[in-house]
């Protein structure tokens, strides 16, 4: 596929970002798109493999050879047909993915692998520029009802599957606006939210209903809705958040990044005013979590204009190189530096917070920490090890805890009457995604745990499949059976 000599005659080149000083004063994408004779290039660098591992990397299965082929060629409107075969929302997973597809690459065993990100989201790009994505309602409806609980990449993935198939598709967003995490955890500069907007427009004129303020077992009744739609998929994420047990936890100061990152998405947004919000201007920030959320988190409070902003990471600092233990084409524990890193942060690794430190009102002052060391056995778990005299104060005003979701909202779950697993997740398999409740589904997030963007479309695809193998007796929406791929 591309160009046979491509990947020896072209660099791999993706897009830069304008100037930190610019960006960190607005809430805006910041990416300088590729010229089109460039991205035709970085596609023809997609190497004729015999066997594309690329595929096994990607939870989708996207067919990457093939649209590489066709950018290369400059026939976009066939790479937007192949692409959105298997993919619903590539303008999302070519922002927001973090590339899996990229490490399997073939051509990254000792170079730089193809740009497979940035092609798929100037492939999308270009089709909405054109007006080629266009809502393409079902022509014959089943009569068949279904409910989908949570507007995040799982369930509109799911909720446009479904309808295509003909049946009557409501989802339930509990909060004012469609899309999840989306909408409420991606910082604007990650994600603009107009970009969802436009593709939550062509699904309702495809026929697909949302229901806002719509909080499933709070002001809409479970038994309601099992009583109205003939299936129920719950798509409502991982939404518990983990704490630190630790004394001082509960001053205040102290919050989850979640809490901070939807309310500034809110203020973006304009349904907050900034001093409504939970600001970092002018304070000393310490992040919690080396993650995606920490990232975002760092990114945020310097565009606030936080006087510092530290990021805590209680595992050991990655190499910068693919790790021996995880060879080509697993996906790889490297280094990450994000775009919000570049703006500025400082980073420590291997260190645990032991005690958040408050005055007399109870106001955050500072915390404690103390360095830590892995140890590793073989056939066992590994365990971390404080290490003597390395206690240290830290002075900090704002604590934002970044440290991912342990399961699916426990009231939903009791009132489903749903069966979880021993992380909270509601247990349902790939092979049918089946709760223990006849009729009611559950994928993404909230059956699989905290995941990527691309394991949610992925999840939400494969079961609206099975959702339409319930009500029908059989399918002809695809199945991409995913059992043998390393999870990321």
């Amino acid at each position: 596929m591309g160009k046979i000599t491509g990947f020896m005659e072209f660099e791999r080149e993706v897009e830069k970002y304008t100037d930190v000083e610019d960006r960190v004063k607005n809430y805006k994408e910041f990416t300088i798109p590729l010229a089109e004779d460039k991205l035709r290039n970085q596609g023809a660098r997609c190497m004729d493999c015999g066997i594309p591992f690329c595929h096994s990397g990607c939870p989708l299965g996207n067919l990457i050879p093939d649209f590489n082929d066709n950018v290369y060629k400059g026939k976009w409107k066939e790479a937007v047909r192949i692409l959105h075969a298997t993919n619903n929302f590539p303008e999302f997973t070519g922002r927001l993915c973090p590339a899996p597809c990229e490490e399997a690459c073939v051509l990254g065993i000792n170079e730089d692998p193809v740009t497979i990100e940035n092609i798929e989201k100037n492939i999308v790009e270009t089709a909405f520029i054109e007006g080629w994505i266009v809502a393409n309602p079902p022509e014959v409806r089943t009569g068949k009802s279904v409910a989908v609980i949570g507007s995040g990449p799982s369930g509109l993935a799911a909720a446009q599957q479904l309808n295509r198939a003909g049946h009557n598709v409501t989802v339930f967003e509990r909060d004012a606006k469609v899309g999840g995490l989306l909408r409420y955890g991606i910082p604007d500069f990650k994600l603009e939210k107009s970009i969802i907007d436009r593709r939550i427009a062509i699904l309702e004129e495809e026929g697909i209903i949302f229901q806002v303020n719509a909080h499933v077992g709070d002001n809409v009744s479970v038994e309601t809705l099992k009583d109205e739609f003939d299936a129920i998929l719950l798509c409502n994420g991982a939404t518990e958040r983990r704490g630190i047990p630790i004394k001082g936890a509960h001053l205040k100061g102290v919050h989850q990044a979640m809490e901070f990152l939807k309310m500034n998405n809110q203020y973006v947004d304009r349904e907050l005013e900034f001093d409504d919000i939970l600001s970092a201007k002018d304070k000393n920030v310490i992040v919690i979590g080396g993650g995606d959320t920490g990232s975002d988190c760092i990114g945020t409070s310097n565009r606030h204009g936080a006087k510092s902003v530290v990021n805590f990471e209680i595992l050991s600092k990655p190499s910068v190189g693919r790790p021996a233990n995880q060879p080509w084409p697993y996906w790889p524990m490297k280094l990450k530096t994000s775009s919000s890193h570049q703006e500025g942060v400082e980073r420590f690794f291997s260190i645990s917070t032991k005690e958040f430190l408050g005055d007399k009102n109870g106001n955050l002052k500072g915390l404690k920490t103390v360095e830590v060391e892995w140890i590793f056995k073989d056939g066992e778990r590994p365990q971390l090890k404080e290490i003597p005299d390395t206690e240290k104060k830290w002075d900090c005003d704002l604590v934002l805890l970044a440290l991912g979701f342990t399961g699916s909202e426990k009231t939903l779950v009791e009132q489903f009457g749903l069966d979880t697993d021993f992380r909270s997740n509601i247990q349902a398999t790939v092979s049918d995604y089946k709760t223990n409740v006849p009729g009611i589904f559950a994928a993404g997030d909230s059956r699989r745990g905290q995941s990527l963007i691309v394991w949610a479309i992925s999840e939400g695809r494969q079961a609206a499949h099975h959702i339409d193998k319930y009500l029908m007796g059989s399918t002809d929406l695809p199945l991409k059976d995913d059992s043998d791929l390393p999870r990321v």
